[in-house]
């Protein structure tokens, strides 16, 4: 079931809302950019997404394809989000970190179930042989 949690990076300037459903699931991947993150996300619809403050303070980064825009504060460098639009995955998405959700306790962290990918071989819809790194 959804439910609106709020977000920020580190030092507060990026701050966000989001109706998620967490049972639905989270992932893990193995790409580049995911595993020197160490990165736990989310994907949601832009519909499900409100930046409530701290869009002049967000830089973006692309890479590769360029289908996704990793986000991140010009102050203290977290990645509160991501957004992008990639068919393959269903079209438009925001990809919210985990750990900056604010508004979440541990217990229910520890329940969240979560999907691993392996990113790093294109192969987007199967967990990679290891998953103990990430």
């Amino acid at each position: 079931m959804k439910k609106t949690y709020h977000g920020s990076c580190h030092c507060g300037r990026v701050r966000f809302e989001a109706d998620i459903d967490l049972e639905a699931g989270t992932g893990r991947c193995n790409c580049s950019i995911c595993t020197k993150r160490r990165a736990w996300n989310v994907s949601i619809k832009p519909t499900d997404f409100r930046l409530v403050s701290g869009k002049d303070e967000l830089a973006d980064y692309q890479f590769n394809t360029r289908q996704g825009h990793h986000r991140f504060c010009k102050h203290c460098g977290i990645t509160p989000f991501g957004d992008g639009d990639v068919a393959e995955i269903g079209g438009a998405f925001v990809s919210i970190s985990v750990a900056c959700l604010d508004d979440i306790a541990p217990e229910e962290l520890a329940k969240v179930p979560i999907t691993y990918m392996d990113g790093r071989h294109d192969n987007w819809f199967s967990p990679p042989e290891v998953t103990s790194y990430l």
